[in-house]
């Protein structure tokens, strides 16, 4: 697929999935998002997911003596995927796989402080991609105990609000923490109100939103695709969606 050497560091460049059985969840998400889905270098074990012929993220087979969680992952662009590594181990965090090289760059797997899962590449990333934009999700969220301490992990990982250039712009309004590519949000960052106190109900995770044209529609052929419904559509500040479950318990919500 097309490639570029110029993404904005820190900002999400790509999202994933590790499905338990690749076959079906191309199906499922297939019928539910109306997907098409297109081999890749990287074997018979990875697929891209084509919306209207543009790439929005990737499905891969799960290695069957992994018991990890099934859950959409988004990857961060990085300079130097070692350096990365080093700042969340300083960190308190962890470094679950890698850096890992691939043909066309480095991919890393991590843990911030508190659990949620994310990725980080250093590498070419696809051209035109980008949260909230183009082919990519209509958006991404970190829901967290605590946004402030969070978004300062990030920032010092992922060199949010650098001087140094090419970096995300991080900016607080209506009690969350939204991250911005110098033209648009690409991230937000919630917790409750930034200034209170965290909340230990909140298991925290990244969330990614994708966009369909029935929101309903998608919720009743998840259902019927052997997933479920978690949040019935309702209107939010997104705008019409609802969150929903792929069969092997991935989260993930659509918005009209």
């Amino acid at each position: 697929m097309p490639a570029s050497p110029h993404a904005v560091i820190g900002a999400p460049c790509w999202v994933s999935l590790m499905a338990r059985d690749l076959r079906a969840a191309q199906e499922f998400y297939g019928t539910v998002l109306g997907w098409t889905f297109r081999p890749t270098a990287l074997g018979d074990a990875f697929s891209v997911a084509l919306s209207d012929g543009r790439a929005v993220g990737g499905i891969g087979a799960l290695a069957p003596s992994l018991q990890a969680a099934v859950a959409w992952t988004p990857y961060f662009a990085v300079d130097d995927a070692n350096t990365a590594a080093a700042r969340i181990r300083e960190r308190g965090a962890t470094v679950a796989v890698g850096p890992l090289a691939m043909s066309t760059g480095r991919a890393t797997l991590a843990a911030d402080p508190d659990g949620a899962v994310f990725g980080f590449w250093e590498g070419r990333t696809v051209v035109g991609w980008s949260v909230g934009r183009g082919g990519g999700p209509a958006r991404l969220e970190l829901r967290t105990r605590d946004a402030f301490a969070a978004a300062i992990f990030y920032a010092q990982v992922l060199t949010w609000g650098s001087d140094e250039g090419r970096s995300c712009e991080v900016h607080y309004e209506n009690d969350q923490v939204l991250v911005r590519d110098g033209t648009h949000t690409v991230a937000a960052l919630r917790g409750g109100a930034v200034e209170s106190a965290p909340d230990p109900q909140i298991r925290p995770r990244w969330h990614v939103y994708f966009r369909v044209a029935d929101v309903a529609g998608a919720a009743s052929a998840a259902a019927a695709a052997g997933g479920g419904v978690v949040a019935h559509p309702a209107v939010s500040d997104s705008g019409h969606e609802a969150t929903l479950r792929d069969p092997d318990g991935g989260l993930f919500t659509v918005v009209a």
